[in-house]
This record gives C-alpha cells, sequence and structure tokens, in this order.
C-alpha cells in the first residue's frame, strides 16, 4: 500500500480552515491540524468575531475530532507579542497605521508552520486561506489571487518564497465564501454557521487607540491639531488615535470636510486638510520582499492596503541619500487617496502576485515625501 503524503493543516475553529481540512482528507492526505495558541484575551464580552478568538481552540479540536484527524496546540504567545503586539503599538505611536494581519502571517504563523511540520514528518502546509498557488513555465511555485475576489488574501502571503509556495496547499483557493459556507453544513462540521472575523484578534471590541493607551503609559503624548497652514485648532490626546485619510472622531468642526493629511510623531502634530491632500502619486517602500523572477522597473497594479481595489504604476529600485540603503519607488499612474505609512503596498500582474513592501511616506506632485 503506498503512504500517504503528510499534510499540516492550521486550524483557527473558523469554517475555511475546517472545510478546507476536510478537503485534503477527501484528497487523501495524512492530515494533522495544528493551532497556534497567539493571545489571551480579556472577557470583554463582544458579540462581534474576532480571530483567534478564545473559543478557537476548542473549535478546532472538535472540527479535528469530527474529521477523526489528530490535532495539536502550540504555545506562540511570546513570538506573537514580540513581532505583531509591540510592534503595533509602536506603529500608532510613531504616526503609521501597522498592518498586523500580515506581521502576523511573515513574522508568526507561516515562520512556525514550515518547521512545525518538519517536526511532525510532513512535507506539506496547508491553510484555509483564499488564494492560489500554481508553477510557472519554470516549474517555480508562484502566488495567485483565490477565486473570490472580496474573500481573495493573496495580499496577506505577498512575502512567501518560492520554496514555502511549493510546499503551501491552499484547498480554498478556487471557492467562493458561500461555497465553503455550504460545504461546512452539508459535512456537518461543527460550527458551521461561525461568523466572520470582524476585530483583531489582540484588540479587545476594537478599541486600538485604548489598547495602545493601555501598552505605552508614559510614552504617549498630546499635541497640536492643525491646519494645512500649521495654525493650531484644538488638542489631542495623542497621534496614535489618528490615521490617514482619517474623517470621523477628529474632535475638530471646521465647517467643511476635513480629513487627517500628516501625523508627525517627533513633535505629536496632527494635520488637517481637503481630501485633495490626500491624492499621492507615489509611495517610498522599503522591506521588500519580491518573487525571485521580479525585475525592474516593474510595471503592475498595486494595492495600498488590503481593501484597495489596486492602481497601475511603475516600480523602480532606488537607494536612500541618506543612509545608501536599498528602497523602492511607486509611481502611480493615477493619484491615489491616502497612502499611510506603515501599510503594505503588494504588487500584481493579472492575477499573479509579485511580492510587496512596506511603505514610509506618500510620494506628492514631482516625488517629494509628505
Amino acid at each position: 500500500m503506498r503512504e500517504r503524503t503528510r499534510i499540516v493543516v492550521a486550524m483557527s475553529g473558523g469554517v475555511d480552515s475546517s472545510v478546507a481540512a476536510a478537503r485534503l482528507c477527501d484528497a487523501g492526505y495524512d492530515v494533522i491540524g495544528v493551532t497556534l495558541h497567539l493571545w489571551d484575551y480579556p472577557d470583554d464580552r463582544s458579540e462581534r468575531g474576532r480571530c483567534c478568538a478564545p473559543e478557537d481552540q476548542h473549535d478546532a479540536r472538535r472540527a479535528a475530532d469530527h474529521l477523526g484527524i489528530p490535532h495539536y496546540t502550540f504555545d506562540r504567545r511570546e513570538l506573537f507579542r514580540a513581532h505583531v503586539v509591540d510592534p503595533f503599538v509602536d506603529a500608532y505611536l510613531e504616526g503609521r497605521t501597522p498592518s498586523p494581519c500580515v506581521a502576523c502571517n511573515r513574522s508568526v504563523k507561516m515562520r512556525e508552520l514550515f518547521p512545525l511540520a518538519a517536526r511532525l514528518g510532513a512535507d506539506l502546509v496547508a491553510t484555509g486561506h483564499y488564494a492560489r498557488v500554481s508553477r510557472d513555465e519554470r516549474g517555480q511555485a508562484r502566488l495567485y489571487r483565490g477565486r473570490d475576489r472580496i474573500k481573495d488574501q493573496s495580499y496577506f502571503l505577498h512575502m512567501l518564497r518560492a520554496d514555502e509556495l511549493a510546499r503551501l496547499v491552499l484547498p480554498l483557493g478556487d471557492a467562493t465564501k458561500e461555497e465553503v459556507r455550504a460545504e461546512a453544513h452539508a459535512r456537518r462540521l461543527p460550527r458551521a454557521d461561525k461568523g466572520e472575523s470582524q476585530e483583531l484578534c489582540f484588540v479587545p471590541a476594537g478599541r486600538y487607540d485604548a489598547f495602545v493607551v493601555d501598552r505605552a503609559g508614559e510614552r504617549v503624548r498630546p499635541g497640536p491639531i492643525v491646519d494645512e497652514e500649521g495654525r493650531a485648532l484644538a488638542q489631542h490626546g495623542g497621534v496614535h488615535r489618528f490615521t490617514i485619510g482619517q474623517r470621523k472622531g477628529i474632535g475638530v468642526a471646521l465647517g467643511r470636510p476635513a480629513f487627517v493629511v500628516g501625523i508627525d510623531a517627533e513633535t505629536a502634530t496632527v494635520k488637517l486638510g481637503g481630501e485633495e491632500a490626500l491624492l499621492a502619486t507615489g509611495a517610498r517602500l522599503v522591506d521588500a520582499a519580491w518573487s525571485d523572477d521580479v525585475t525592474f522597473p516593474l510595471e503592475a497594479e498595486v494595492r495600498v492596503r488590503a481593501r484597495h481595489e489596486g492602481e497601475r504604476a511603475t516600480i523602480e529600485r532606488a537607494h536612500d541619500p541618506e543612509t545608501g540603503s536599498e528602497i523602492y519607488l511607486a509611481r502611480f499612474r493615477t493619484p491615489v487617496k491616502a497612502v499611510s505609512p506603515g501599510q503594505i503596498a503588494v504588487a500584481y500582474g493579472g492575477e499573479r502576485v509579485y511580492g510587496g513592501a512596506v511603505i514610509t511616506a506618500a510620494l506628492h506632485g514631482g516625488g517629494g515625501a509628505s
């Protein structure tokens, strides 16, 4: 009898990863379920769904038992705190808007799943992400958008190398959320009606500002809110309460639409302006992770945040004149609204993911950073 290929599937306790595990069982794999314990949660009694909620480890075990597969939970709370939570707090204090789900996939989940698979004697890793892996003409594994464009999660996996993609199986890449939900019911999987994750797993009830204050303490500094001419309009309680493009909750009434157009953490100054001031002609990028076959200048469709539709751009390699380090400059064909430092710019060529990098500044007009 031919030995079955062993595969580790990341099980979050949600519908997607449970159906992914079920499909792998149907495909004849020797499936092992793995859950990463990432955070301990207060009893905030929130009714909105969150990924990695307290009951998720239990739900993952129930799904594994239903499928008749072994299941293990591994404690990675310290790693999650160091690589996701602390940088999240630091970013807001520095006037940036972090992308913690990208950080989690890059520095915690994917970083840990491949070594864990090796420890468990598995060659492959699977997740419930809505994205696809396919081979190019040279036989190299490449990342592509998921068939369900609304649920597509390729943005969050942009950093994976070809050798990692070659070991990654994404059973839901060609499925829609509706199909997966219906399949969960048909299979009578536990918690088939479980809701979608709506909040960050470590922020109670979505209160980012309170979470930052609780963990930052005296590092939070009040400062002025000014208009585009630098005239003081009001005082604020900390730059962590603001993001580029924000309109609601600013605490200032100007009698006209006003947006956060600039944040200077060094002086704790928040600048307000009109919507036109949010339009960027490009972005400065660092900490890049590109596919090994990408060359520059690169013509691509660039998404500057997870829910951004994308804009055509040319990405060029450059050098920081102050540090001499390598950076990248994305020049948009049409100006893009609210390009925020700290977010991730991910480049696509049609369905293909080329990679991405961290935005450090928006470029305006002739290319100056804001």
